[in-house]
């Protein structure tokens, strides 16, 4: 078995000794969304009722994935209607990595526009694997980033646990991160960062300014446990990662994702977002 670069047992021995009094600065300046794949069983019932049902919590942005898409022109205004009748934004969307292509990339740019997005988001680049595939993806993204450049949009990459896991000595997102231009948004998954025993922190402080966003997903070891516990019940340090996010990263805004829970989604990420205002009062 190949070692990542820190055990996942020496990174929560490491978490576990951090002084509970430390808290990064709050900046009311940075707002916190939501990644609407955690509300998606209702999402798929009824998408205009969900977006008012999480602006009404007090979201200030969403991030819409991949089925916008393939939304209409006429259908992508009526939500950006929405959106600014409520008072939120969408910053960014996730997308599939063909969206990436040639041919694909201009349709993801009009309907980004008419949502008033930054970042188009590469949200998984499938299955790779070697090196030299995930060089390719940092080819594929330089090259989308070129293009959404003119256009006033940047590009963006998400990690999952694959990236942040040791293949042929080096971590894939290591190399996404040398072979792209430093516009390019590392937005990074909190959550599946740590489960592979990766530092989170370490990895903001050393990509200054392209941790544009970060999903606010929990992670805790152990038997029902995993990605069930919500946003402040796990092993995240998270107040190491705001300082870290906010003195060097180059946050804009933050997303809390939550993939499943004992409880309901709308009830979730409430109470995710409850957690959020505690910890950062």
């Amino acid at each position: 078995m190949k070692k990542t670069p820190i055990s996942r047992r020496s990174f929560l021995a490491a978490s576990a000794v951090v002084p509970l009094a430390v808290h990064a600065a709050p900046s009311s300046k940075i707002p916190v969304g939501l990644e609407l794949y955690s509300v998606r069983d209702q999402l798929n019932k009824d998408l205009m009722a969900t977006v008012r049902a999480v602006a009404k919590m007090g979201y200030q942005v969403v991030e819409f994935y991949s089925p916008y898409y393939d939304w209409t022109e006429a259908y992508t205004k009526q939500v950006r209607a929405l959106l600014d009748d409520l008072g939120i934004h969408c910053y960014s969307t996730h997308n599939n990595a063909s969206v990436f292509s040639a041919e694909s990339l201009q349709q993801a740019i009009d309907r980004n526009k008419i949502l008033g997005t930054r970042f188009i988001v590469m949200a998984s680049a499938g299955r790779v694997t070697s090196l030299d595939g995930w060089k390719e993806v940092a080819d594929r993204l330089s090259q989308a980033s070129a293009k959404l450049k003119t256009v006033d949009l940047r590009a963006g990459y998400h990690n999952h646990q694959t990236e942040f896991t040791v293949l042929d000595g080096k971590r894939p997102i290591e190399i996404i991160a040398a072979n792209t231009p430093k516009e390019l948004m590392l937005q990074l998954d909190v959550g599946t960062c740590i489960e592979v025993g990766s530092d989170p922190v370490a990895w903001i402080r050393a990509n200054p300014g392209r941790i544009n966003c970060l999903h606010c997903k929990d992670w805790a070891p152990g038997e029902g446990k995993g990605y069930e516990v919500l946003f402040g019940e796990g092993v995240a340090p998270w107040a190491n990662i705001f300082a870290a996010a906010e003195s060097v990263g180059g946050v804009e805004y933050y997303l809390i994702e939550q993939e499943g829970s004992r409880f309901g989604s709308l009830e979730a990420v409430q109470r995710c977002l409850a957690a959020w205002k505690q910890m950062r009062s």
